[in-house]
C-alpha cells in the first residue's frame, strides 16, 4: 500500500515512524514550512521533515492547499506532487493545513487522521491539554475517515486511555503519540483487507478543544483549587502556568490539593504556608501547594530550592489576573471555519 504522509511535530513524527517501521511505501511526505525557533529563530525543520529527509522520502511544504488561494503556485506544485505520488491514502497527523476537497478526493481510500480524543468530545486543534484541564478521566485515540468538517468524519478505530491524576500535556502526548502510531498501522492493515467499518460520530457529546493562547497562563485564585491543579498540568509544556508576586512572573509547573482548612478571612492568591513541602496559597475554593516553580531565566526547581533563592512569606498575596483566565475554554459544536 502506497502512503503518503501529511504532519508537522513530534506527534506526528512517532505515526510517521510507525509507518515506515511496519514496511508501508511512503513515497511523499506533507509538512509545513520550516519556522524560526530557539535563541537565535533560526529556521528549523519540523520533526516529520527531519525524519523523512533522514529516510530518504520525497518532502514537500506547501504554505497552502487551497487552489484558488494565497499561494496558488505552493498548491499546484503540491497538486502535481500527490499526483505524482499515486497514492492509496493519505494520513494525517496534527498537519497544520486544511485540506480542500480536491486533496480529500484524491487516494483510492482518502484521508484517514489520527485524532488525540475520544471523537466528538474535543475536536479542534488542543484535544490533550483540553481533556487535562477539564478534568476528564478518560481520552484516547480516534483514527477517522476525514471530512470537509473539522474532526466530523466517521470514525474506524477508536481506543481509550485513562488520564491519571499525575497526567501532564507532556506526559499524555508521548502516551497517545505511541497509541496514534500503533492504531494506524492497524487501521491500514484493516484497510488494505476491506476490514475497516465507518461509524457516524454522535451528535451529542460534542465539545471543541480550542487552541491554547499564552494569555490562558495566567493563574486565577479566584477558581477552585482543584481547577487550577488542572490547568497547572494542561499547561506543561506550554504555555506554562504562571503566578505574578511582587512584579515578577513565577511559571507553576506542580501543584497539588493541600488538606488545610482555608481561613473564611483570607484573600484569595494570599500564601498560607511556606515550607520545603512547597508554598501553600488560597484559591477561590480550598488550597493549592505549589511544589515545582521556576523564576524568568532560570530552570524548574522543587519548592525547597526554589525557596532558597526566593524569600517568601505567609501573607504575601500573588497577583489577580486582570481578566478571567479561564475563558480560553469552551465548549460545544467547531466554530464555522476554525482551523483543523
Amino acid at each position: 500500500m502506497r502512503v503518503v504522509f501529511a504532519g508537522t511535530p513530534e506527534f506526528a513524527r512517532v505515526a510517521l515512524e510507525a509507518l515506515q517501521r511496519a514496511g508501508f511505501d511512503i513515497p511523499l511526505v506533507l509538512t509545513q514550512p520550516d519556522r524560526p525557533a530557539g535563541r537565535g529563530m533560526k529556521l528549523q525543520a519540523s520533526p516529520v521533515k527531519q525524519f523523512a529527509l533522514t529516510h530518504g522520502v520525497a518532502v514537500a511544504q506547501p504554505r497552502s492547499l487551497r487552489l484558488d488561494g494565497k499561494y496558488p503556485d505552493d498548491a499546484e506544485a503540491a497538486r502535481a506532487a500527490l499526483l505524482a505520488a499515486n497514492a492509496d491514502v493519505m494520513v494525517v497527523a496534527a498537519y497544520g493545513l486544511i485540506l480542500p476537497q480536491w486533496v480529500l478526493d484524491l487516494p483510492r481510500l482518502g484521508c484517514l487522521n489520527i485524532h488525540a480524543s475520544l471523537l466528538p468530545r474535543w475536536r479542534g486543534a488542543a484535544p490533550i491539554h483540553r481533556a487535562i484541564e477539564a478534568g476528564d478521566a478518560a481520552t484516547g485515540v480516534t483514527i477517522m475517515q476525514m471530512d470537509a468538517g473539522l474532526d466530523t468524519g466517521d470514525m474506524l478505530l477508536t481506543e481509550r486511555l485513562p488520564i491519571t491524576g499525575a497526567a501532564t500535556t507532556a506526559t499524555l502526548h508521548d502516551q497517545l503519540a505511541a497509541l496514534g502510531g500503533r492504531m494506524i498501522v492497524e487501521a491500514l492493515e484493516l484497510a488494505a483487507c476491506g476490514g475497516l467499518k465507518p461509524v457516524p460520530q454522535p451528535a451529542e457529546g460534542v465539545t471543541y478543544a480550542h487552541k491554547i493562547e499564552k494569555a490562558e497562563a495566567a493563574i486565577d485564585w479566584r477558581q477552585p483549587a482543584p481547577q487550577i491543579e488542572q490547568r497547572v498540568r494542561a499547561f506543561d509544556p506550554f504555555p506554562g502556568a504562571t503566578a505574578v508576586l511582587g512584579g515578577e512572573v513565577v511559571k507553576v509547573w506542580r501543584s497539588e490539593l493541600d488538606s488545610c482548612q482555608r481561613p473564611s478571612d483570607v484573600r484569595q492568591g494570599q500564601i498560607l504556608l511556606v515550607n520545603d513541602s512547597g508554598i501553600t496559597v488560597a484559591c477561590g475554593e480550598g488550597c493549592l501547594r505549589l511544589t515545582e516553580l521556576q523564576r524568568p531565566g532560570g530552570k524548574r526547581l522543587a519548592a525547597r530550592d526554589f525557596l532558597r533563592g526566593f524569600d517568601l512569606q505567609p501573607d504575601q498575596c500573588f497577583a489577580l489576573p486582570t481578566t478571567d483566565a479561564g475563558t480560553g475554554t469552551a465548549t460545544g459544536s467547531a466554530p464555522p471555519g476554525a482551523p483543523r
